[in-house]
């Protein structure tokens, strides 16, 4: 059996988005606007009538997916597989200050280039790998008649996303970042997943995350 829906929801505003800051598996806790965003958007979920709610451990995911549970009653389901990339000691450097620090790998990351974030932090793919694992994971334990909500974060969940779907990574950069608190809609076809939404839940926003794609 297969979840009828899929909705990988991305982590209202925290401090460091602000100050553009990498976050990585650093525990930031929403600022006020956070909170904000993520009552805005559990009101909206909501009325999907959601099934299910998972979340990564880190408290800006499992705050977020707090405001949905108030709403709907449900369990937060906590999954470290759910957490962003690991960027050991680059966790609070902005990438100015990563570029007069590591200028090396700062222009590995402008490029595209693979790059481990940190000193023993993840690469692209192995945060990827860990993440399209879960979906495969959480997917399969749902009913065409569920709805599952999956409060996470914007790089693991955009790649995530694409190698779940089975798009060649030479494709991931077209998808673009996840603003604060919005979500991509996943849905179950005859030749597997397929996108019903990207970024929805407002309008355009700037994405401020772990996500470099600017």
């Amino acid at each position: 059996m297969s979840a009828g829906r899929l909705i990988v929801w991305r982590h209202g505003r925290t401090e460091w988005n602000l100050q553009d800051k990498m976050q990585g598996q650093a525990d930031i806790p929403l600022d006020e606007v956070g909170f904000a965003q993520a009552r805005a958007a559990a009101a909206r979920l909501a009325s999907l009538a959601p099934t299910r709610l998972f979340a990564s451990d880190l408290q800006r995911a499992a705050a977020t997916a707090g405001e949905l549970a108030a709403l709907t009653g449900l369990k937060v389901e906590y999954d470290e597989a759910l957490r962003e990339i690991d960027v050991d000691d680059w966790a609070g450097l902005t990438r100015a200050e990563l570029a007069a620090i590591n200028p090396e790998a700062e222009a590995r990351l402008t490029s595209g280039e693979p790059q481990r974030r940190g000193t023993n932090g993840e690469t692209v793919e192995e945060v990827a790998d860990r993440f399209a694992d879960a979906l495969t994971r959480i997917s399969a334990e749902g009913t065409s008649e569920d709805t599952i909500v999956i409060a996470t974060h914007g790089m693991a969940a955009r790649v995530g996303i694409c190698l779940f779907l089975g798009i060649p990574e030479a494709n991931w950069s077209a998808f673009g970042g996840l603003s604060n608190c919005n979500w991509v809609s996943l849905l179950p076809g005859r030749q597997g997943w397929r996108i019903e939404e990207w970024n929805a839940g407002s309008l355009p926003e700037p994405v401020m995350s772990d996500d470099p794609q600017r």
